[in-house]
């Protein structure tokens, strides 16, 4: 019996693939058999070095700069990736602000502002330009990464949790509006990971032993989650597998919030 394959033709394009969750997430569509695009905005030499680590490994890879916050840069990536992969089959949202912890009271302007722009106009600014590939093509998926808070809320998260919490009313939207054209949208909802800006924080101090002991006593399953278990279900999303799948929140969290 013939295996079906996990994914259309094509690349899976993830935005904010240098990062540490984005890797986990590149590494993860590479060992499903697909083709991966990822963007970079600042740090080129990550990047690269994803790139020729999947290339070494046997799949094709390449990247592509982008600022989530210039319409034009994303419109710019999602046409270059086009053209270099033939097909992109699905787009994972995965870039984000460094939120500061403070409590709603205290943010400042600018702050606030940047949050937004980062992850509200940048979820919008990649939705848009992907989407007539998609249509063209009567199908694509869209992953976004969300935020466990959407489900409990965090004191001091808020700089995080508010922004994605928008987005999740445009995965709903794009899943009852695009889903004509066999295009999905689902979320990813992302607890505690050893990863991406947990590790900032954590050596900043930010996230010292007894907020990581008090963080294990909302969970159910007693440890933090590692950058793969969020590549597992974000690649899920995408495949095949999940095709009748759209609309949706898959909680990556141990168990946050039940």
């Amino acid at each position: 019996m013939s295996r079906r394959p996990m994914f259309d033709t094509g690349a899976a394009l993830v935005f904010g693939g240098s990062g540490g969750l984005g890797s986990a997430i590149c590494r993860g569509f590479a060992e499903l058999g697909s083709p991966v695009a990822l963007t970079w905005r600042s740090n080129e030499t990550a990047a690269s070095a994803l790139t020729a680590e999947l290339a070494a490994g046997g799949t094709e890879a390449a990247a592509f700069r982008a600022d989530v916050t210039d319409a034009a840069s994303v419109e710019a990536a999602v046409r270059d990736a086009v053209a270099r992969f033939g097909r992109i089959h699905s787009v994972v949202f995965v870039a984000g602000a460094m939120p500061v912890q403070r409590y709603i009271g205290q943010y400042e302007d600018a702050e606030w502002r940047e949050a937004i722009d980062v992850e509200v106009h940048g979820f919008y600014h990649v939705v848009r330009a992907a989407l007539p590939h998609f249509r063209a093509n009567e199908s694509g998926a869209f992953v976004h990464l969300g935020s466990a808070g959407d489900l409990a809320w965090a004191n001091r998260d808020g700089l995080s949790v508010i922004p994605k919490a928008a987005n999740e009313a445009m995965v709903r939207g794009i899943a009852r509006e695009e889903g004509r054209y066999g295009i999905r949208a689902n979320s990813v909802l992302i607890g505690v990971i050893e990863g991406g800006m947990f590790i900032k924080f954590r050596d900043a101090g930010v996230f010292d032993d007894a907020w990581i002991a008090k963080t294990h006593e909302r969970l159910g399953l007693k440890r933090l989650g590692k950058p793969e278990e969020i590549a597992d279900a974000v690649t899920f999303l995408a495949s095949r597998r999940a095709s009748y799948v759209t609309g949706q929140q898959i909680s990556v969290a141990g168990g946050y919030g039940i």
